[in-house]
């Protein structure tokens, strides 16, 4: 190890937006305990819905700040414990611990790391982001084959793996977007029907092209996309609440109108929350499915061409995923 000191993002208090709620800190390097890897992290990857919900106190679990931030990093082992037997200096390594992504090294349980042939960011882009999409599909969705399935904000980090996954599973597949790049990385996934959100109807849409409904929607926006999506919703539909981004950085809106369950009982429909860490049990298998389809190129991992470079660039990143603009996963590198 060349540094002697790394620098990493905290929450050093609750506020209502990302930017008020951090610190940058700088702390020595520490030599790894006998259990322990050393890892220099090359890539993070950003989850700004979560970033601002765990910064904004909005989380189920309670946690006191400060606390460390960022989830999924990629990077090279350059330090291994006495008692540690399967890594070495130079081995390529993701992490999904909590805490570890926001920062320039970190020291882990050599358990909790993943070998990879390469630190990248389009692997890092599978762990946990597509390994998300997968269990959400398969797990909570029931997905099945010779279906309609909805993927809302499809050109996102999750979604353009839940599009593809949900291709390969034999379905017909709608994706919404909201600009013409993002339909053309759709179009080039293979999406079946791309909705552009801002020139085109969502519910017009699905009421003239699907007049039977829709099978099976991977939800990540929220709001009247939520409304929209369990009003078109199949008899025995399934709706996956994966994210509500629209929500994110603002309050919750507070609605008027007849309950849920007027329009789900009449067609034996559902709406399903997904958290990933509610179905651990699925994480392995999922994830050595993705890097096999990733590795036999049946599956492509679109990265947002948006640079951002160091700890110091992360508000900007999350503020920039926020906003919509971008094209598959935003990644900070270091």
């Amino acid at each position: 190890m060349i540094s002697k000191t790394y620098k990493k993002l905290i929450a050093k208090q609750f506020a209502q937006d990302f930017k008020s709620a951090i610190e940058i800190i700088e702390l020595p390097i520490s030599e790894p305990a006998p259990d322990e890897i050393v890892i220099r992290n090359k890539f993070a990857g950003i989850n700004a819905g979560f970033d601002t919900l765990i910064c904004r106190g909005e989380v189920p679990y309670v946690i006191t700040p400060p606390f460390d931030l960022g989830v999924e990093a990629v990077g090279e082992v350059v330090a291994v414990g006495d008692d540690v037997k399967d890594f070495q200096v130079g081995d390529a390594v993701v992490t999904t611990v909590r805490g570890g992504g926001y920062r320039e090294y970190q020291a882990i349980n050599a358990n909790l790391a993943i070998k990879v042939r390469e630190a990248t960011p389009e692997v890092l882009t599978l762990m946990p982001t597509g390994v998300s999409a997968m269990v959400a599909l398969e797990q909570v969705g029931e997905m099945k084959s010779q279906e309609v399935v909805l993927v809302t904000a499809a050109a996102g980090g999750t979604g353009h793996i839940a599009v593809q996954l949900a291709k390969l599973a034999g379905n017909h597949v709608i994706g919404t977007c909201g600009s013409d790049a993002k339909g053309e990385l759709l179009r080039d996934l293979g999406c079946d029907r791309i909705i552009n959100y801002r020139t085109q109807n969502l519910n017009q849409v699905l009421k003239q092209e699907y007049p039977n409904g829709v099978n099976l929607v991977f939800e990540c926006v929220g709001k009247q996309v939520f409304d929209t999506c369990v009003d078109n919703l199949a008899v025995r539909g399934r709706l996956v609440v994966v994210g509500f981004v629209s929500e994110y950085a603002k309050n919750i809106e507070q609605v008027t109108q007849p309950r849920i369950y007027h329009k789900l009982f009449w067609k034996a429909a559902s709406v399903r929350g997904f958290l990933m860490p509610l179905y651990k049990e699925y994480m392995v298998e999922a994830r050595d499915r993705l890097l096999n389809l990733f590795y036999t190129d049946k599956l492509k991992v679109a990265v947002d061409s948006t640079p951002f470079h160091g700890i110091e660039s992360i508000p900007a990143a999350v503020e920039y995923l926020l906003s919509g603009q971008n094209c598959g996963k935003v990644v900070v590198r270091f």
